[in-house]
């Protein structure tokens, strides 16, 4: 079942159809076309043999008074090592070019570093010439809203600013400029981004911005508060996870092996508790630190 930060990342993209377009441009540095719309269309890309494929957000971007679609984007948000992505995401892509006729995208969106790496590697078809290499929008790449103008002109985007850097030294400064944005939105979206960028930022930012509010700031929104308690659990959750990972690295370190960049990155990935015990138990033993990922269990 997707977290309640994958479908808070979702709704951005939903809530701003022209965001995917605004983020492959500006923040990728990767060609769009000239279009006068952006239009949400139906993510289920399911085919006549029954499967259940459903891409998290596809955008089109349409062009001219007959509204011609000059290209697709496929929006996928990625929190966590998922081995069927590399098969699923080139069908997301053709099924979208095939439908709508045009060139397709592939943008995957995630606020982990870790997460960014995994999901830029490129996927082999196996078809000569054929190799999809997702565009990635990682925390380095979100940009840090701090300028009330441009909050307000992309609430959105200062949203997920808060999200990708909340815990950084400019929590304040983007909470502080999307305050600025938020008498512009509608009662459901402010009640709804406030609750999110509050709730991503540090403790420090946080009180900041409460006292700026209004004393004893209770979150506006069901969708928030579910968001909090739910994070708050996911956030123990990150910790453990985290911790175990540096346990099974530094447990490779401390017995002199070389760790490889790729078995790095898969640990750090990790989001199975069972998996990185597994792994703590397998470093104190190995005698080469590509072995960890071996299936064999111990």
């Amino acid at each position: 079942m997707p977290s309640v930060t994958h479908e808070a990342l979702v709704e951005l993209f939903k809530n701003r159809p022209t965001l995917a377009a605004e983020m492959l441009h500006d923040a990728l540095g990767h060609p769009v076309p000239t279009f006068t719309e952006a239009r949400v269309e139906s993510s289920d890309l399911t085919e006549i043999v029954p499967s259940d494929r459903r891409a998290d957000v596809v955008v089109v971007l349409l062009v001219g008074e007959q509204q011609q679609p000059a290209m697709a984007i496929v929006v996928e948000v990625q929190l966590g090592v998922d081995p069927d992505k590399p098969y699923v995401w080139p069908v997301y892509v053709t099924q979208t070019r095939a439908r709508h006729r045009c060139p397709t995208g592939l943008l995957v969106v995630t606020i982990n570093a870790a997460m960014a790496r995994w999901s830029a590697r490129p996927i082999d078809t196996g078809h000569p010439g054929w190799t999809l290499t997702p565009l990635v929008l990682g925390p380095q790449r979100v940009p840090v809203v701090t300028d009330a103008g441009q909050a307000k002109a992309a609430p959105e985007v200062a949203v997920l600013s808060a999200m990708a850097h909340g815990q950084s030294d400019a929590a304040e400064a983007i909470g502080v400029a999307f305050l600025a944005a938020a008498p512009g939105l509608d009662e459901e979206r402010r009640a709804v981004y406030g609750d999110l960028v509050l709730s991503s930022l540090n403790a420090a930012a946080r009180r900041k911005l409460e006292a700026m509010m209004k004393s004893g700031y209770q979150f506006q929104s069901e969708f928030a508060r579910s968001y909090v308690a739910k994070g708050r659990q996911e956030g123990r959750k990150e910790g453990i996870l985290e911790a175990k990972a540096h346990d099974v690295l530094a447990i490779l370190e401390a017995r002199g092996l070389e760790v490889p960049a790729e078995v790095r990155e898969r640990v750090l990935a990790s989001t199975d508790l069972d998996e990185l015990d597994r792994w703590i138990r397998r470093a104190a033993v190995i005698s080469d630190a590509r072995e960890l990922l071996a299936t064999t269990d111990f």
